[in-house]
């Protein structure tokens, strides 16, 4: 009676197990990647609070406010008004997406190029990592960064008094790059992908 070994692994040899092995070299660039989202979670709590410290009269807190978003008026501010409100509540938002993008980047770039993570049963897998490969990523990595760009834009407009008409005009081209480049790649992996044809 023979045993069929067809279904065991064949052994590596040793260049392809250490050429197979130099994927983990990108793991302290992952950790790193962690570490800069710390970094972002202390930005976000610290501008959320000189916020809520404007919002009950502490001036300081309203200077450093101001001065972070880069906004100006002719009269001096002295308290909280619509359009202030509205480009630190939209540095937030930025902030929480440059987050999402770091999260993306850091789990869907660990499973697809270093290890798997074995999350396939797990209760809080994220929706967009169980189908998640190099051609989804970077499509959903142009989005994200086309929704960054969006505020980033969204914040100049308001502030546009503040910025030179070339500013406005380059940012809103760089946009629309971004916006061609995520369709081009969106168009490029479709075309690639294999088409499903009926069983005869």
């Amino acid at each position: 009676m023979t045993t069929n070994d067809s279904s065991k692994p064949r052994p590596m040899q040793p260049i392809a197990r250490m050429i197979f092995a130099s994927r983990w070299l990108q793991l302290p660039l992952y950790i790193g990647l962690i570490a800069a989202q710390g970094v972002y979670v202390f930005h976000f709590w610290v501008e959320l609070v000189h916020l809520l410290e404007a919002v009950f009269g502490n001036q300081a807190a309203l200077q450093l406010l101001v001065s972070s978003i880069g906004y100006k008026s002719d009269a001096p501010i002295t308290s909280l008004n619509e359009t202030v409100i509205m480009l630190v509540v939209l540095g937030l938002i930025d902030v929480v997406m440059i987050s999402n993008l770091l999260i993306m980047v850091i789990i869907g770039g660990y499973e697809t190029f270093v290890s798997r993570m074995n999350l396939e049963d797990h209760p809080d897998q994220p929706e967009w990592l169980d189908h998640v490969n190099a051609s989804v990523l970077k499509v959903k990595l142009g989005t994200a960064i086309i929704g960054i760009s969006s505020i980033h834009l969204l914040k100049t407009f308001i502030n546009a008094a503040n910025y030179d008409v070339k500013v406005l005009m380059w940012q809103t081209i760089i946009h629309i790059t971004f916006l061609l480049s995520a369709l081009a790649i969106a168009s490029t992996d479709r075309l690639m992908a294999p088409s499903h044809q009926p069983p005869h």
